[in-house]
């Protein structure tokens, strides 16, 4: 291995590092506890190699989003595949969106509410936040119904689904009652 490459692969681990741990210090304490200044502690580097990865918070929120991207489209697929027909792989995506968000609470945070300069819905739209779009798509769109745009349709559903984990995050509605919410949305807005 070369010297450049050695230094390359070093970067890359340092950036995982500074990804984690950001990660892991919102989760635990929300995201005004994450500063460059408590990273570089955390990471026991100087805030100077902090920067030479990001330009600040607003970076190191965005490449938490679309790690949280990429982990969202996983579950996204893995919880359909696992399903048997249209109506049942819309109800198990739904199911494994909310059930994400409950999970990863900063991670859904640095994706959909923070300010991470990503761009959505754009040609310049980073690949992680189109997967993700693209697995809520590959179900919901067999459901849209006949004239129903595809793309159309899996944005209301979606924004549904926000609407859904945003609100009972914030104690306005009661967790207990995700299952009817989700039978609702399928029975609904779900044609089979």
């Amino acid at each position: 291995m070369s010297v450049q490459e050695r230094k390359e692969r070093e970067r890359a681990e340092r950036e995982r590092l500074i990804v984690a741990t950001a990660r892991e210090l919102a989760e635990q304490q929300g995201w005004g506890a994450v500063t460059t200044r408590r990273l570089a502690e955390r990471i026991e580097y100087s805030q100077p190699v902090l920067y030479s990865h990001f330009r600040g918070k607003r970076e190191i929120i965005g490449a938490v989003a679309l790690e949280g991207a990429a982990e969202l489209a996983v579950v996204v697929r893995d919880a359909t595949a696992a399903a048997g027909g249209p109506r049942a792989r819309v109800a198990a995506l739904a199911r494994a969106y909310l059930d994400f968000a409950e999970r990863n609470p900063a991670v859904y945070d640095a994706i959909f509410q923070l300010d991470g300069g990503l761009a959505f819905a754009r040609e310049d739209t980073p690949a992680p936040l189109k997967d993700a779009f693209a697995a809520l798509l590959e179900s919901l769109g067999e459901v849209a119904g006949e004239g129903v745009d595809p793309g159309l349709f899996t944005e209301t559903f979606w924004a549904s689904l926000h609407g859904l984990a945003t609100l009972t995050r914030a104690g306005r509605l009661l967790p207990e009652g995700t299952e009817q919410w989700v039978e609702l949305l399928v029975d609904r807005l779900a044609i089979v």
